[in-house]
């Protein structure tokens, strides 16, 4: 099996088969291939464009490495590309280490706030392939006869959003939770009213939220 041709700003559907996870052939002999070994089957492929790892026919990784927070925007440019392209659900793998780690706030409110994607941080390539191979186990099993399965799936997602939330100033986890209760999703919290915002964290902390997502657009 080949996955589809693409151009490399193209991002096209590529069929996987079951437990099997397509990879860009960039990243042949690299950490997180070596921790695929064994527990699912990886294919390398040339012609994926943007994406370095299909997981099924609707969903695809795409990582950023340390190196890439650290040199600039160029990451960034190729996430919009990715967004304006595809209609597939993108998660976006990001290495939070120490040396990245001050650029992390800023890229986690562009990832998850202004391009609306998933952000899983992991340590390193290592976390990255267990990651990558609990995703693939996840979404291999019928999600409609196993609510429990897709309710995993779904913290991972709500667990990025609500680190995120978690960044506003003066917002905790508390008043993150109660935020995410009321703004079902995080492009109404960006584009609420400092007086929707008072009904739930008060005046003070409404305004701090309203001035965070209008200095981020």
């Amino acid at each position: 099996m080949t996955a589809k041709e693409t151009t490399p700003d193209e991002v096209g559907a590529v069929s996987v088969p079951y437990g099997h996870v397509i990879g860009n052939e960039k990243w042949r002999g690299s950490q997180i291939a070596q921790g695929l070994q064994g527990k699912i089957k990886l294919i390398l492929e040339d012609g994926l464009g943007l994406v370095d790892f299909h997981l099924s026919n609707r969903s695809c990784i795409l990582y950023i490495l340390e190196a890439d927070l650290v040199a600039g925007s160029s990451f960034k440019r190729r996430l919009v590309r990715f967004r304006n392209a595809s209609s597939l659900h993108g998660i976006v793998i990001v290495e939070k280490t120490q040396i990245s780690d001050q650029y992390f706030p800023a890229v986690q409110k562009f990832i998850v706030l202004e391009l609306g994607m998933t952000l899983l941080p992991v340590a390193n390539q290592g976390e990255a392939s267990q990651l990558i191979i609990q995703l693939v186990h996840e979404q291999s099993k019928d999600h409609t006869s196993n609510p429990f399965l897709h309710k995993k799936c779904s913290q991972l997602v709500e667990a990025s959003i609500l680190r995120t939330v978690q960044q506003i100033p003066g917002v905790g986890k508390t008043k993150a939770l109660l935020l995410l209760q009321q703004f079902v999703s995080i492009h109404q919290l960006c584009n609420a009213s400092v007086q929707d915002l008072e009904l739930v964290v008060g005046q003070t902390i409404a305004q701090q939220i309203h001035a965070f997502f209008t200095q981020t657009k």
